[in-house]
């Protein structure tokens, strides 16, 4: 009796050591159920990542992402639909419309606006409607009694004599030179046909259309400097006019001489130049676009 008491004993000692030792195998060499693999429509469904732009057919990853085709990210699959690739949204919605992001202006090559531009602003200027100046007063110069005809030498008549150029010079404003030609006629012929005549250094012009000529004829041995027409600014005589313009031109360091009155060579170097460099048409004399670029008309 005793003998298996004590094999009873041994029985449940020896169960207790195996359940001990069981217990503390480690959990990964324990058997487990066999988990049944979720299927896609129960996959989990990302928070984050999803398509920003329209029309992407993309693929899931694990992280939640979008994939576009070609290996893009859902941010590079959106670019990519929007513009080149590489670009920026900003940037492709330029290249679609050829606006850049200020004023609104064309950034491409060529900038085809601004050509369009400089060409009418040169057409409009060579039509003489020139941006006008800052306006300057009229003065009347304390002027010699006579012409230094060494620096002004007299012109000769010549009968009918067109100036030079005038049929290349377009506009209304310039059909006085286009219309001139030189006449030679006697005092009676001058006053009957025209009322308002003044003399310059002794020498008749007539007013006619907002400009003074020279009356040739009326004294055969009158000087001129110049055989054309020249505008009438704010009523003054033709020497007063030519001394204003030569003062004008003087301040922009256009006429380096006497403020004189004449109309020589000098004074006509200078109108050409500030003509050229203001996209007027070089008529080398005093014209109304001339003056009003010069603020004086």
């Amino acid at each position: 009796m005793k003998k298996l008491m004590k094999i009873f004993v041994a029985l449940i000692c020896s169960l207790g050591l195996v359940s001990v030792a069981y217990s503390a195998q480690p959990e990964e060499n324990k058997p487990q159920k066999k988990k049944q693999a979720p299927t896609a429509q129960h996959a989990p469904q990302p928070t984050t990542g999803h398509v920003t732009g329209a029309g992407a057919g993309p693929k899931k990853t694990s992280m939640g992402a979008y994939e576009g085709k070609k290996g893009q990210t859902s941010m590079g699959a959106s670019q990519g639909q929007k513009g080149k690739k590489g670009q920026t949204p900003m940037e492709a919605s330029q290249v679609q419309t050829g606006k850049a992001a200020k004023g609104g202006k064309v950034t491409g090559p060529g900038k085809a606006g601004e050509a369009a531009t400089a060409t009418t602003t040169g057409k409009t200027a060579a039509a003489g409607t020139a941006k006008a100046g800052k306006p300057l007063k009229a003065q009347k110069f304390n002027l010699p009694k006579q012409p230094n005809t060494a620096k002004a030498p007299p012109v000769k008549f010549q009968p009918n004599k067109h100036i030079e150029g005038s049929q290349n010079w377009q506009g209304q404003q310039y059909t006085v030179f286009r219309n001139y030609k030189s006449e030679w006629h006697d005092q009676n012929w001058w006053h009957s046909h025209h009322s308002n005549i003044v003399f310059v250094f002794g020498a008749p012009y007539y007013w006619n259309a907002g400009y003074w000529f020279p009356a040739w004829g009326y004294n055969p041995n009158a000087y001129y400097a110049w055989d054309g027409p020249i505008y009438g600014y704010n009523h003054l005589p033709p020497d007063q006019v030519i001394a204003n313009a030569q003062a004008a031109l003087q301040q922009q360091g256009y006429y380096q001489g006497e403020v004189d009155g004449l109309l020589g060579p000098l004074t006509r170097d200078a109108i050409a130049n500030y003509q050229r460099d203001h996209g007027l048409y070089t008529t080398s004399t005093i014209d109304q676009p001339t003056l009003r670029s010069l603020g004086m008309a």
